[in-house]
Order: C-alpha cells, then structure tokens, then sequence
C-alpha cells in the first residue's frame, strides 16, 4: 500500500482548479446503461472509484472511447447482461459503493438487474433498503441470498409508474429510482426525493435524452415514462467536497489560494459554513479566494451559546465535509459542537487529530466538540492510516499543517476520491512524497 510523507509547517500559495464531482460522475456514468446511443461525458475525475466503475462498465460489453483528458463516449448497444451472474462480476461489483446505481438502469432497459453488497468506506451502516423498496414500487420482484450477499431485482414485463414516498432522502436511492423510472409505463411521483445538485445534474442529463422529468430540483419529482433515452453530450460539476476540502487547507497552512471555476451557484451553505470558522473567503467571478489567515475565530450562535455544525440532506451541510470542518477547527479561536448525524463511525479518525495535539472531546459515536488552539499550540507530527477518503484528506491537511515531517498510510483511501493530489500540492508549494 501506498504512503505519503508530509512535511508540515509550510505556507501554500496560488491557485487550484478542482476535478469533476466523483459524486455525481458515479450516478452520470450509470445513466449510460439506458441507451444504445452514444453518450459523452466531459469533465470525468481519474480517481480509483470512478476508474474501477467505467472498468465494470467495460466488461459489461459497453464500449468506451477515450477522447482526450476527461473525456469520454460510451455505448451501451451490445450490454452482456449475462456477466451480472457471474463470479467475476460479484467480486468486481463488490469493491465499489457507487456499483449500486447499475441496477435501477439494467431494470429498466433489459428487465433485470444484480448486485453483491456494495464495498466503499467503513463509516457505518449504509443500508439499500430505500433503492429495492423503489424498485418493488415499480413493479420488480426482488430476491436476496444471504449466503452470498447477492441482491437481485427482475421485472420481464416491465415497470409500471407509481406514487412514491422515500423512506429516507438517499441520493444514491434516489437516483436509482429515477433511472428506472424514466422507461416505465405512465407517471411516477418520487416524494422525499434528494435534491443535491448532483442528483438534479442528473435529471437534466436524462432529460436531455429524451426523459420527461419535472420538478428538478425540489423533493417531489414527477416522472412521465417514455418509450426509448437517445444519446447526449453532458459535463461533470467540479466536486464540492474538494473546494471545501482546499478552503480548510488554506485556512489551517495559513495559505493563500485562490480556487478556480467553482460553480458558486450549486455550493449552496458551503461557503458560509466556513465563514461561521471565522474563514475569510471572497467570491471573485466564478473563483474563492481565500486570502492568509493569521487566525480565524469562530461564531457564536445568535445567543451567545456554542456553533454547532451538523450534516442535513440537501441544502444542508453535506455530511462529506464535516471531517474538514472537524480539522479545520483544531486551530480556530473558540469552541463548535460537530454532530454528524448519518454515520456512525465516521468521527473515529479523531484520536490521529488527538495524538497530534489537537483538543478534542469525543461525545458519543456522532458527536464531538472540538476546542481550537488558536494556532498558539502546533500540532506534531505523527504516523497514521487513512481509514476512508474523508477522514484521509482531513489528516492530510492536518499533517500540512503540522510541525515535522508526517507519514500517511493506505492513502489508496485518498485516490479514491481525489485526483493527483500529491502532485497539484506540490504545485501549490507542499512538501509531499508517494512512496
């Protein structure tokens, strides 16, 4: 396994362009599946995640033609849905998360799909139900061998349009639903939708196949079947959870950074989130730019009782960056309350941020509240492991902005979801080595 050695203390300067939303390209690159024509994608990520997914793609019998950097045209016109029962298939499908959202397209254009139980971080249980509970709305049968871990759903007659309400906002559920809805018969109403700007990228992106999607962007969407999807041309967002993971950077090397082409309109609380750290960021066209912070001094509530920050579904605060946030205020001014309410192992990184020097108390398995050094106390450098790609980029950025030299372990967490990170920080002025 791979490993980075970090030499922190260092100050960053210039400017960052962040990659194509993982998020969404995992949703985007399913979406092939419902048509025979071709279909190109722009602004695709080259990390592990995606990479693997246009791999099971490939031996699905989709053909993949590379046009340049990020760049990619998919056909879907001679699927060998027989490799879904295969053992390779239940290995491959395994160890990725994002293999979920193949089922909701094979279901809807060849009447069947397969699945094992899907890989991805160990950040707590991450249940499937509202996906098969969708998809048995439309009309699916569903079976599920516990031996093997294996979920299948089938319809030969097709899927018949439905009211649905979701038992939870899931955007990956939700996304699933929607692309085996799009090719059943009649109207379908998916209540308690999520309403990410991933999801609602992909709404247009059906519908610009042909789809007849309404209420994009809101929680209710209503979906009038059609018969066949035709090709398109789309592009990937830059990814969210990287700009915020840049602004926490800025903020504790003490850096001046200025972000590229951001997407302002679809970062939704983001921003000010880090502006409740005490973070200075300025919105410069379609740029951050966040300029050197001496300190930083957190906000109180209106009261004058502890910040809180908490994860919500779509517009509230994304629950990807929370373990940023986490970091970040280690060297505020000030105290915050972090409840991260969706996962319930995914603050047990903290204990690398305690044995570094940072003054954390973990409440309970969803809460923590951190009291911030102010920058007046250094973290030290330490040894760690990247237990998921969240918590990997958090100790990153604590391991740059700490004192010696750090050393990162199972940094195959990081590549999962970030593109060359070792490089584009050296290009920004970090001391980093892959060994």
């Amino acid at each position: 396994m791979g490993t980075f050695k970090i030499e922190g203390g260092i100050r960053l300067k210039g400017e960052i362009t962040p990659q194509g939303a993982k998020n969404e390209a995992l949703q985007i690159l399913c979406a092939v599946l419902l048509t025979s024509e071709k279909v190109t994608i722009n602004n695709i990520p080259d990390i592990i995640d995606v990479n693997k997914l246009i791999t099971l793609l490939g031996n699905l019998g989709v053909k993949i033609q590379k046009n340049g950097a990020g760049s990619i045209t998919f056909q879907s016109d001679e699927v060998n849905v027989g490799y879904l029962e295969t053992e390779a298939f239940k290995k491959e499908g395994g160890s990725l998360r994002g293999s979920i959202m193949i089922v909701g397209p094979l279901l809807a254009r060849f009447g069947k799909g397969y699945i094992p139980k899907p890989g991805g971080d160990k950040i707590g249980r991450r249940r499937l139900d509202t996906h098969f509970e969708g998809f048995i709305n439309l009309g699916a049968k569903f079976r599920y061998n516990r031996e093997d871990h294996f979920y299948g759903v089938e319809a030969p007659e097709g899927l018949t349009g439905t009211d649905m309400l979701l038992d939870e906002a899931s955007v990956t559920g939700t996304a699933n639903i929607v692309m085996a809805a799009v090719l059943a018969k009649g109207r379908t109403t998916v209540y308690n939708a999520a309403c990410e700007p991933y999801l609602q990228q992909l709404c247009r992106m059906l519908n610009s196949m042909g789809a007849n999607i309404t209420g994009v962007g809101s929680n209710l969407l209503t979906i009038e079947g059609v018969e066949k999807l035709g090709g398109c041309t789309h592009r990937i967002l830059p990814d969210m959870i990287e700009i915020g993971s840049w602004i926490g950077l800025a903020a504790m090397t003490r850096s001046e950074i200025t972000i590229k082409n951001v997407s302002w309109d679809n970062l939704g609380v983001i921003p000010n989130t880090f502006r409740k750290l005490g973070i200075t960021l300025e919105r410069r066209g379609d740029d951050i730019y966040i300029p050197t912070h001496e300190n930083y001094q957190i906000k109180t509530d209106i009261d004058g009782s502890i910040l809180t920050i908490a994860d919500a579904p779509w517009p509230g605060f994304t629950p990807d960056l929370l373990s940023i946030v986490l970091v970040v205020a280690t060297q505020a001014g000030g105290d915050v309350l972090i409840h991260q309410k969706m996962f319930e192992s995914r603050l047990f990184f903290v204990d690398k941020l305690i044995d570094m020097g940072a003054k954390i108390m973990l409440c309970d398995p969803h809460r923590a509240v951190v009291m911030g050094h102010d920058f007046k106390s250094q973290l030290k450098a330490t040894t760690m492991s990247s237990p998921d790609i969240r918590a990997g980029i958090s100790l990153l950025i604590a391991a740059l902005s700490a004192k010696g030299t750090s050393t990162i372990q199972n940094i195959e967490q990081i590549d999962r979801g970030y593109e060359r990170i070792d490089e584009r920080l050296r290009a920004l002025g970090a001391n980093i080595v892959r060994v």
